[in-house]
Protein backbone atom coordinates (compact mmCIF):
# COMPACT_ATOMS: atom_id res chain seq x y z
CA UNK A 1 0.00 0.00 0.00
CA UNK A 2 1.22 3.56 -0.85
CA UNK A 3 -0.05 5.73 2.20
CA UNK A 4 0.19 8.90 -0.19
CA UNK A 5 -1.31 8.09 -3.34
CA UNK A 6 -4.67 9.90 -2.27
CA UNK A 7 -4.93 13.91 -1.65
CA UNK A 8 -5.21 14.09 1.93
CA UNK A 9 -3.94 10.61 2.63
CA UNK A 10 -0.16 11.87 3.63
CA UNK A 11 1.35 10.36 7.09
CA UNK A 12 0.50 13.67 8.77
CA UNK A 13 -3.37 13.58 7.44
CA UNK A 14 -3.91 9.73 9.03
CA UNK A 15 -2.21 11.23 12.19
CA UNK A 16 -4.50 13.66 12.59
CA UNK A 17 -7.29 12.00 11.91
CA UNK A 18 -6.42 8.76 14.70
CA UNK A 19 -5.54 11.94 17.24
CA UNK A 20 -9.18 13.61 16.45
CA UNK A 21 -10.84 10.23 17.52
CA UNK A 22 -9.01 9.69 20.48
CA UNK A 23 -9.55 12.72 21.77
CA UNK A 24 -13.03 12.82 22.31
CA UNK A 25 -14.58 10.63 24.97
CA UNK A 26 -18.56 11.16 24.05
CA UNK A 27 -19.39 8.54 21.53
CA UNK A 28 -21.75 11.28 19.93
CA UNK A 29 -18.28 13.00 19.33
CA UNK A 30 -16.42 10.22 18.12
CA UNK A 31 -19.05 9.11 15.16
CA UNK A 32 -19.17 12.57 13.67
CA UNK A 33 -15.18 12.61 13.75
CA UNK A 34 -14.35 9.28 12.24
CA UNK A 35 -17.24 10.06 9.45
CA UNK A 36 -15.73 13.53 8.85
CA UNK A 37 -11.76 12.20 8.73
CA UNK A 38 -12.92 9.24 6.47
CA UNK A 39 -14.00 11.90 3.96
CA UNK A 40 -11.36 14.63 4.16
CA UNK A 41 -8.82 11.46 4.44
CA UNK A 42 -10.14 9.69 1.06
CA UNK A 43 -11.32 12.60 -0.77
CA UNK A 44 -14.94 11.84 -0.87
CA UNK A 45 -18.06 13.53 -1.30
CA UNK A 46 -20.19 11.76 1.05
CA UNK A 47 -19.43 9.86 4.37
CA UNK A 48 -21.13 8.05 7.07
CA UNK A 49 -21.58 5.75 9.86
CA UNK A 50 -24.37 3.48 11.00
CA UNK A 51 -24.47 2.15 14.21
CA UNK A 52 -27.23 -0.83 14.41
CA UNK A 53 -30.00 -1.45 17.21
CA UNK A 54 -31.58 -4.98 17.68
CA UNK A 55 -34.41 -4.24 15.68
CA UNK A 56 -33.37 -4.04 11.94
CA UNK A 57 -32.81 -0.61 12.27
CA UNK A 58 -29.71 1.98 12.97
CA UNK A 59 -29.88 3.37 16.54
CA UNK A 60 -27.60 5.94 15.14
CA UNK A 61 -25.85 7.06 11.57
CA UNK A 62 -23.80 9.62 11.36
CA UNK A 63 -23.59 11.86 7.65
CA UNK A 64 -20.98 14.24 6.56
CA UNK A 65 -21.30 16.59 3.33
CA UNK A 66 -25.13 16.49 3.36
CA UNK A 67 -26.45 19.72 4.86
CA UNK A 68 -29.29 19.57 7.81
CA UNK A 69 -32.07 20.85 5.75
CA UNK A 70 -31.07 17.93 2.33
CA UNK A 71 -30.96 15.37 5.58
CA UNK A 72 -34.08 16.44 6.77
CA UNK A 73 -35.54 15.71 3.42
CA UNK A 74 -34.69 12.43 3.04
CA UNK A 75 -36.53 11.25 5.76
CA UNK A 76 -35.93 8.22 8.48
CA UNK A 77 -33.29 6.44 9.49
CA UNK A 78 -32.12 3.87 6.62
CA UNK A 79 -32.90 -0.02 7.59
CA UNK A 80 -30.24 -2.74 7.51
CA UNK A 81 -30.76 -3.65 4.11
CA UNK A 82 -28.93 -3.92 0.92
CA UNK A 83 -25.45 -3.22 0.74
CA UNK A 84 -25.39 -2.13 4.78
CA UNK A 85 -26.68 -5.00 5.30
CA UNK A 86 -23.65 -7.46 3.90
CA UNK A 87 -21.43 -5.39 5.41
CA UNK A 88 -22.98 -5.54 8.80
CA UNK A 89 -23.99 -9.24 8.76
CA UNK A 90 -20.81 -10.97 7.02
CA UNK A 91 -18.48 -8.14 8.19
CA UNK A 92 -16.97 -8.15 4.63
CA UNK A 93 -15.61 -4.59 2.55
CA UNK A 94 -17.80 -3.53 -0.45
CA UNK A 95 -16.14 -1.97 -3.28
CA UNK A 96 -18.07 -0.86 -5.84
CA UNK A 97 -18.15 0.82 -9.20
CA UNK A 98 -21.59 2.11 -9.21
CA UNK A 99 -23.48 1.06 -6.05
CA UNK A 100 -26.78 1.42 -8.37
CA UNK A 101 -26.31 -2.05 -10.60
CA UNK A 102 -25.66 -3.61 -7.56
CA UNK A 103 -28.32 -6.57 -7.17
CA UNK A 104 -28.42 -5.92 -3.75
CA UNK A 105 -29.35 -2.16 -4.31
CA UNK A 106 -32.99 -1.81 -2.88
CA UNK A 107 -33.32 2.46 -4.05
CA UNK A 108 -32.88 5.11 -1.42
CA UNK A 109 -35.87 8.53 -1.03
CA UNK A 110 -36.26 10.83 -3.90
CA UNK A 111 -34.57 13.53 -1.88
CA UNK A 112 -31.23 10.78 -1.27
CA UNK A 113 -28.62 12.69 -3.42
CA UNK A 114 -26.60 10.91 -5.91
CA UNK A 115 -24.09 8.26 -5.39
CA UNK A 116 -22.31 6.00 -8.04
CA UNK A 117 -18.86 4.70 -6.45
CA UNK A 118 -18.64 3.35 -3.54
CA UNK A 119 -16.63 2.15 -0.79
CA UNK A 120 -17.30 0.23 2.88
CA UNK A 121 -16.45 -1.77 5.59
CA UNK A 122 -17.68 -2.57 8.57
CA UNK A 123 -16.40 -0.98 12.16
CA UNK A 124 -15.81 -4.29 14.29
CA UNK A 125 -14.31 -5.33 17.67
CA UNK A 126 -13.11 -8.63 17.38
CA UNK A 127 -16.38 -10.69 16.43
CA UNK A 128 -18.95 -7.47 17.19
CA UNK A 129 -19.41 -5.97 14.39
CA UNK A 130 -19.77 -2.21 15.78
CA UNK A 131 -20.98 -0.34 13.06
CA UNK A 132 -20.72 0.32 9.03
CA UNK A 133 -18.52 3.06 7.14
CA UNK A 134 -18.51 4.07 4.22
CA UNK A 135 -18.01 6.39 1.51
CA UNK A 136 -19.23 7.68 -1.57
CA UNK A 137 -18.53 9.87 -4.80
CA UNK A 138 -14.27 9.88 -4.61
CA UNK A 139 -13.68 13.27 -6.09
CA UNK A 140 -11.35 12.26 -8.83
CA UNK A 141 -11.44 11.11 -12.31
CA UNK A 142 -12.64 7.75 -12.80
CA UNK A 143 -12.36 5.33 -15.58
CA UNK A 144 -15.11 3.76 -17.95
CA UNK A 145 -17.23 1.43 -15.68
CA UNK A 146 -14.92 1.45 -12.79
CA UNK A 147 -14.47 2.52 -9.79
CA UNK A 148 -12.51 5.75 -8.04
CA UNK A 149 -12.00 4.48 -4.58
CA UNK A 150 -8.80 1.68 -5.13
CA UNK A 151 -6.98 -0.63 -3.36
CA UNK A 152 -5.00 1.53 -1.30
CA UNK A 153 -8.06 3.49 -0.53
CA UNK A 154 -9.85 0.34 1.04
CA UNK A 155 -6.77 -0.80 2.86
CA UNK A 156 -6.52 3.06 4.24
CA UNK A 157 -10.22 3.18 5.39
CA UNK A 158 -9.89 -0.60 6.79
CA UNK A 159 -6.92 1.13 9.45
CA UNK A 160 -9.00 3.88 9.85
CA UNK A 161 -12.12 1.74 10.55
CA UNK A 162 -9.48 -0.31 12.96
CA UNK A 163 -8.52 2.94 15.20
CA UNK A 164 -12.39 3.83 14.78
CA UNK A 165 -13.24 0.85 16.61
CA UNK A 166 -11.34 1.16 19.39
CA UNK A 167 -12.09 4.89 19.86
CA UNK A 168 -15.73 3.99 19.59
CA UNK A 169 -15.61 1.47 22.39
CA UNK A 170 -13.41 3.42 24.92
CA UNK A 171 -16.15 6.21 23.92
CA UNK A 172 -18.94 3.46 25.24
CA UNK A 173 -16.86 2.84 27.93
CA UNK A 174 -16.24 6.09 29.28
CA UNK A 175 -20.27 6.69 28.89
CA UNK A 176 -21.23 3.53 30.94
CA UNK A 177 -18.55 4.42 33.58
CA UNK A 178 -20.55 8.18 33.74
CA UNK A 179 -23.98 6.32 33.92
CA UNK A 180 -22.67 3.95 36.99
CA UNK A 181 -21.22 7.46 38.63
CA UNK A 182 -24.29 9.30 37.80
CA UNK A 183 -26.68 6.47 39.52
CA UNK A 184 -24.47 6.49 42.31
CA UNK A 185 -25.05 10.13 42.62
CA UNK A 186 -28.57 9.90 42.20
CA UNK A 187 -28.67 7.07 44.74
CA UNK A 188 -26.46 9.75 47.41
CA UNK A 189 -29.11 12.19 46.22
CA UNK A 190 -31.94 10.82 47.20
CA UNK A 191 -30.53 9.19 50.73
CA UNK A 192 -29.53 12.96 51.65
CA UNK A 193 -33.29 14.12 50.28
CA UNK A 194 -34.80 11.80 52.52
CA UNK A 195 -32.90 12.91 55.27
CA UNK A 196 -32.99 16.50 54.96
CA UNK A 197 -36.52 16.67 54.35
CA UNK A 198 -37.92 14.24 56.80
CA UNK A 199 -35.58 16.60 59.65
CA UNK A 200 -37.44 19.84 58.23
CA UNK A 201 -40.84 18.31 58.19
CA UNK A 202 -40.40 16.77 61.62
CA UNK A 203 -39.28 20.36 62.76
CA UNK A 204 -42.49 21.90 60.99
CA UNK A 205 -44.88 19.14 62.75
CA UNK A 206 -43.17 19.87 66.55
CA UNK A 207 -43.57 24.16 65.71
CA UNK A 208 -47.10 23.81 63.94
CA UNK A 209 -48.24 21.93 67.62
CA UNK A 210 -46.23 24.49 69.73
CA UNK A 211 -47.89 27.73 67.81
CA UNK A 212 -51.43 25.49 68.28
CA UNK A 213 -50.51 24.89 71.93
CA UNK A 214 -49.79 29.25 72.40
CA UNK A 215 -53.00 30.50 70.50
CA UNK A 216 -55.08 31.28 72.85
CA UNK A 217 -52.82 31.81 75.76
CA UNK A 218 -49.84 33.95 73.85
CA UNK A 219 -51.26 34.77 70.35
CA UNK A 220 -48.08 37.08 69.51
CA UNK A 221 -45.60 34.36 70.62
CA UNK A 222 -48.10 31.48 68.43
CA UNK A 223 -47.29 34.06 65.43
CA UNK A 224 -43.64 33.75 65.80
CA UNK A 225 -43.60 30.18 66.00
CA UNK A 226 -46.42 30.58 62.69
CA UNK A 227 -43.71 32.40 60.63
CA UNK A 228 -41.17 30.06 61.86
CA UNK A 229 -43.23 27.03 60.10
CA UNK A 230 -43.90 29.25 56.65
CA UNK A 231 -39.73 29.62 56.87
CA UNK A 232 -39.21 25.62 57.12
CA UNK A 233 -42.19 24.99 54.65
CA UNK A 234 -39.71 26.99 52.38
CA UNK A 235 -36.50 25.51 53.09
CA UNK A 236 -38.16 22.02 52.64
CA UNK A 237 -39.58 23.08 49.40
CA UNK A 238 -36.39 24.36 48.06
CA UNK A 239 -34.58 21.57 48.92
CA UNK A 240 -37.20 19.41 47.10
CA UNK A 241 -36.36 21.42 43.91
CA UNK A 242 -32.97 21.56 43.92
CA UNK A 243 -32.96 17.85 44.32
CA UNK A 244 -35.59 17.37 41.47
CA UNK A 245 -33.17 19.52 39.44
CA UNK A 246 -30.70 17.21 39.71
CA UNK A 247 -32.33 14.10 39.25
CA UNK A 248 -34.37 14.76 36.31
CA UNK A 249 -33.11 13.44 33.22
CA UNK A 250 -32.59 15.83 30.02
CA UNK A 251 -33.76 14.99 26.65
CA UNK A 252 -30.09 16.16 25.60
CA UNK A 253 -28.80 12.53 23.67
CA UNK A 254 -32.19 12.17 21.56
CA UNK A 255 -33.25 15.61 21.19
CA UNK A 256 -30.32 18.05 21.62
CA UNK A 257 -29.64 21.30 23.35
CA UNK A 258 -32.17 23.59 21.00
CA UNK A 259 -34.73 21.06 20.77
CA UNK A 260 -34.58 20.32 24.62
CA UNK A 261 -34.12 24.05 25.59
CA UNK A 262 -37.15 25.00 23.25
CA UNK A 263 -39.87 22.43 24.47
CA UNK A 264 -39.11 23.06 27.79
CA UNK A 265 -39.67 26.89 26.95
CA UNK A 266 -43.04 26.18 25.34
CA UNK A 267 -44.25 24.11 28.71
CA UNK A 268 -43.14 26.70 31.22
CA UNK A 269 -44.35 29.75 28.66
CA UNK A 270 -48.40 27.37 28.93
CA UNK A 271 -47.70 26.60 32.71
CA UNK A 272 -47.31 30.41 34.09
CA UNK A 273 -48.69 33.72 33.41
CA UNK A 274 -45.59 35.89 32.06
CA UNK A 275 -44.33 35.34 28.47
CA UNK A 276 -41.74 33.27 27.95
CA UNK A 277 -39.44 33.17 24.02
CA UNK A 278 -36.69 31.23 23.05
CA UNK A 279 -34.44 32.01 20.11
CA UNK A 280 -31.20 30.37 18.66
CA UNK A 281 -29.01 31.39 16.48
CA UNK A 282 -26.51 29.40 14.37
CA UNK A 283 -25.63 26.72 17.15
CA UNK A 284 -23.49 23.80 16.30
CA UNK A 285 -23.75 20.91 18.79
CA UNK A 286 -21.52 21.14 21.64
CA UNK A 287 -19.72 18.50 24.00
CA UNK A 288 -22.05 16.22 26.08
CA UNK A 289 -21.09 18.13 29.13
CA UNK A 290 -21.46 21.98 27.59
CA UNK A 291 -24.63 21.07 26.81
CA UNK A 292 -25.70 20.10 30.34
CA UNK A 293 -24.33 22.66 31.86
CA UNK A 294 -26.10 24.63 29.47
CA UNK A 295 -29.21 23.18 29.73
CA UNK A 296 -29.13 23.04 33.95
CA UNK A 297 -28.00 26.41 34.12
CA UNK A 298 -30.90 27.68 31.60
CA UNK A 299 -33.43 26.15 34.22
CA UNK A 300 -32.27 27.43 37.26
CA UNK A 301 -32.22 31.10 35.68
CA UNK A 302 -35.56 30.27 34.44
CA UNK A 303 -36.96 29.09 37.92
CA UNK A 304 -35.47 32.61 39.24
CA UNK A 305 -37.05 34.64 36.63
CA UNK A 306 -40.70 32.24 37.20
CA UNK A 307 -40.73 32.41 40.77
CA UNK A 308 -38.63 35.05 42.46
CA UNK A 309 -39.00 37.81 39.68
CA UNK A 310 -42.62 39.08 39.05
CA UNK A 311 -41.97 39.26 35.38
CA UNK A 312 -43.67 39.95 32.64
CA UNK A 313 -41.31 38.86 30.03
CA UNK A 314 -38.69 36.02 29.94
CA UNK A 315 -36.32 36.15 26.58
CA UNK A 316 -33.89 32.86 26.28
CA UNK A 317 -31.42 32.96 23.65
CA UNK A 318 -28.30 30.87 22.64
CA UNK A 319 -26.38 31.82 20.03
CA UNK A 320 -22.90 30.36 18.30
CA UNK A 321 -19.94 32.30 20.12
CA UNK A 322 -16.66 30.85 18.10
CA UNK A 323 -16.98 26.99 18.66
CA UNK A 324 -18.70 27.28 21.41
CA UNK A 325 -22.02 29.24 22.75
CA UNK A 326 -23.87 31.76 24.46
CA UNK A 327 -26.78 31.31 27.05
CA UNK A 328 -29.13 35.05 27.57
CA UNK A 329 -31.77 34.43 30.24
CA UNK A 330 -33.62 37.99 30.02
CA UNK A 331 -36.63 39.10 32.38
CA UNK A 332 -38.25 42.68 32.73
CA UNK A 333 -39.13 41.64 36.52
CA UNK A 334 -38.14 43.71 39.74
CA UNK A 335 -34.30 42.70 39.53
CA UNK A 336 -32.22 42.90 42.58
CA UNK A 337 -29.17 44.62 44.28
CA UNK A 338 -26.35 42.02 42.46
CA UNK A 339 -23.80 42.73 45.61
CA UNK A 340 -26.60 41.98 48.61
CA UNK A 341 -27.35 38.95 46.69
CA UNK A 342 -23.50 37.63 46.65
CA UNK A 343 -23.70 37.45 50.24
CA UNK A 344 -27.11 35.28 50.13
CA UNK A 345 -26.40 33.63 46.66
CA UNK A 346 -27.54 30.13 47.43
CA UNK A 347 -30.93 31.79 47.96
CA UNK A 348 -31.11 32.45 43.51
CA UNK A 349 -28.74 29.59 42.58
CA UNK A 350 -26.15 31.95 41.44
CA UNK A 351 -23.60 29.93 43.09
CA UNK A 352 -24.65 26.74 41.69
CA UNK A 353 -25.07 28.49 38.27
CA UNK A 354 -21.38 29.58 38.54
CA UNK A 355 -20.15 26.22 39.45
CA UNK A 356 -21.65 24.89 36.57
CA UNK A 357 -20.41 27.35 34.18
CA UNK A 358 -16.97 27.14 35.87
CA UNK A 359 -16.73 22.72 35.65
CA UNK A 360 -17.48 22.90 31.88
CA UNK A 361 -14.27 26.26 30.96
CA UNK A 362 -16.80 28.64 31.12
CA UNK A 363 -17.85 31.82 33.12
CA UNK A 364 -21.24 33.44 34.17
CA UNK A 365 -22.10 36.81 34.35
CA UNK A 366 -24.86 38.37 35.90
CA UNK A 367 -26.33 42.09 35.68
CA UNK A 368 -29.44 43.23 37.53
CA UNK A 369 -30.65 46.42 39.43
CA UNK A 370 -34.28 46.78 41.09
CA UNK A 371 -36.74 47.67 39.47
CA UNK A 372 -34.41 47.21 36.09
CA UNK A 373 -34.85 43.55 35.65
CA UNK A 374 -32.21 40.98 35.63
CA UNK A 375 -30.04 39.16 32.97
CA UNK A 376 -28.23 36.20 33.11
CA UNK A 377 -25.24 34.99 30.62
CA UNK A 378 -23.26 32.25 30.51
CA UNK A 379 -20.49 31.38 27.98
CA UNK A 380 -18.97 27.86 27.10
CA UNK A 381 -16.60 26.52 24.88
CA UNK A 382 -16.34 24.57 22.04
CA UNK A 383 -14.76 21.29 21.76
Amino acid sequence: MTIGSAPGSGLSAVSAALLAMSRHLEVRDVLHTIVASARELLDAEYAALGVPDDHGGFAQFVVDGVSDEEWKAIGPLPRQHGILAAMLKEATPQRLADVRTDPRFEGWPSAHPEMSDFLGLPVADGDEVLGALFLANKRCPKPEGGCGFTEDDEALLGILAQHAAIALTNARLYERSRELTIAGERARLAHELHDAVAQKLFSLRLTAQAAAALVDRDPARAKGELQQVADLAAEAADELRAAVVELRPAALDEDGLVATLRTQVQVLDRAHAARVTFEAQSVRALPAAQEEAVLRVAQEALHNALRHSAADEVAVSLARHGQGAVLRVADDGRGFDPSAVRRAGRHLGLVSMRDRASGVGGGLTVESEPGRGTVIEMEVPGG
